[in-house]
């Protein structure tokens, strides 16, 4: 009989809900993550910055590896014996269950039967496990106090005293002496733009001719030296399309044979998936892919058709790989 040494598991599930949107705790059920965007309460003024959020399906329970090679790992023993103490920690959750009818999981959640004997599930929301919201809280702000400024103008208005009206009239000098200069000057001025302006016309339409002969004679001679060869051609452009990234991919299955593996690529392939294998992971798996897509919402519209039709316990990896 084999002595288990008592292992955070919290803390395990914990750190990989960090970085994975399905943790699965093989017998037991599956841990899933849905990114929320930031939220504002206008009614309570308060914001709530993005997070994952957690919910439980007991129907995800094959165990996919990842779970037992981070404890084997973190734990530093074998891969058998990580398996045997999740069992073995899957039996006291149900134990408890049985005797108190509820039991939690630290930073994750809590556990209750209904009148069906189904599980339900509450999530925690102690812990968000969004990394992009790494030191953002939740926060309400004071309501802002709009101040009424009209009665303080309408006491102004009150405040205010007539005030003596200053007529100012302007000092009226002679002048007269003066406008008649001023309209013998601009009478003047007249007289000569009435003679001056058709002779200044007649220069520049003259110059005009001239010019325009100048243009016509240049462009001749240089349609009468054009020829089709191009002595410095322009070298060739080169556009480089920067390949969209892809960091969303629908898991199919991870293997510790290589050979298994390969089998489940070809399949898929056949299949008509752009399937492909991605490097060996740190756990000594060799993880399948049935595809990867540019955003989350394309891959979560992949995932669900796929769950519908063959595989249920398919799921998205967020990575960049």
């Amino acid at each position: 009989m084999s002595i288990f040494v008592p292992m955070n598991m919290e803390n395990h599930i914990a750190q990989l809900l960090y970085r994975y949107q399905c943790v699965t705790v093989p017998g037991f059920g599956a841990f899933l993550t849905e990114i929320q965007s930031a939220q504002l309460h206008e009614s309570t003024h308060s914001f709530f910055p993005p997070k994952k959020i957690i919910s439980f399906n007991s129907n995800l329970k094959n165990n996919d590896g990842l779970l037992v090679n981070h404890i084997a790992k973190a734990e530093k023993t074998s891969y058998e014996y990580a398996v045997s103490a999740i069992q073995y920690e899957v039996h006291n959750w149900e134990k408890l269950l049985q005797e108190n009818g509820f039991f939690s999981i630290r930073n994750v959640g809590s556990f209750s039967e209904n009148a069906d004997k189904n599980l339900i599930f509450t999530p925690s929301d102690q812990t968000n496990y969004l990394t992009h919201s790494f030191g953002l809280s939740a926060f309400v702000s004071p309501i802002v106090k709009r101040e009424l400024f009209e009665e303080k103008i309408e006491a102004l208005e009150e405040n205010i005293t007539e005030t003596e009206v200053i007529a100012l009239i302007p000092e009226r000098r002679k002048a007269s002496s003066y406008l008649k200069y001023a309209a013998v000057f601009v009478l003047g001025l007249g007289l000569t733009a009435a003679i001056g302006y058709p002779v200044y016309q007649q220069h520049i339409a003259n110059q005009t001719i001239l010019v325009e002969q100048s243009v016509q004679k240049q462009v001749q001679n240089k349609i009468q030296e054009a020829t089709f060869f191009i002595e410095n051609p322009i070298s060739a452009v080169r556009l480089t399309v920067k390949e969209e990234k892809m960091s969303y991919h629908i898991m199919a299955g991870a293997f510790r044979d290589e050979q298994n593996a390969q089998k489940k690529l070809e399949q898929l392939s056949s299949q008509g998936y752009k399937a492909r294998r991605i490097p060996q992971n740190k756990f000594g798996l060799y993880p399948v892919i049935y595809g990867s897509y540019a955003t989350y919402a394309e891959a979560e519209k992949a995932k669900d058709e796929i769950k519908q039709t063959i595989n249920p316990d398919a799921w998205v990896l967020v990575e960049s790989l």
